[in-house]
């Protein structure tokens, strides 16, 4: 008799679970979209918008890298712009070029820092030593000089490719490190 009883109770409990959960699911749920950078309450908020957008940066007279886009919302406050449709152009010491292009992205106009992002496709950052990174979002930090993700990544070339989970990559030395999830096959 008493083992009815705790079936029955185990029941009821499990009901009172389920019908939780689903309440939580159907409460809580909200539409993300799948890019922030883009949101549109946020974009009505823009200081300025700018049609064929560039900004550079250079030291010493030299240029060191250059972002253009469609189209650009400038948030004075913030020190920041959110870019459509962008091309990066990064040049190396020796004169080197990666092009870069990306859907989205953002641009910090004080610490010279950007975000570069695909929605279809891959972002392809070639490198003069024969090895190609292929992502869907990448961060560039100025002051060290390095490309971060923390996305899926391929690395290829040179008979190797290396996939995984986010990367850090020295641009002047072509140095790269795949955080997690590291899988190495040699190609032909």
């Amino acid at each position: 008799m008493w083992k009815r009883w705790i079936r029955g109770g185990l029941l009821v409990l499990s009901i009172i679970f389920t019908s939780f959960l689903i309440y939580l699911l159907m409460t809580r749920t909200e539409s993300v979209s799948s890019s922030h950078l883009a949101n549109p309450a946020i974009l009505d908020r823009a200081d300025a918008g700018i049609d064929q957008f560039t900004f550079m940066q250079s030291r010493g007279g030299a240029v060191q890298w250059e972002v253009r886009a469609q189209r650009a919302r400038v948030f004075e406050t913030e020190n920041r712009a959110v870019l459509d449709q962008v091309q990066v152009t990064l040049y190396g010491k020796k004169g080197r070029e990666l092009r870069l292009q990306g859907d989205e992205g953002t641009i910090d106009t004080v610490k010279r820092n950007f975000v570069l992002a695909r929605h279809t496709g891959l972002i392809a950052v070639q490198f003069e030593g024969g090895y190609t990174v292929y992502t869907n979002h990448l961060a560039w930090n100025d002051a060290s000089r390095e490309i971060t993700t923390g996305d899926p990544v391929t690395l290829s070339g040179n008979g190797l490719e290396v996939t995984g989970l986010g990367l850090v990559g020295k641009l002047d030395r072509e140095e790269f490190q795949v955080l997690q999830d590291v899988h190495v096959e040699i190609v032909q």
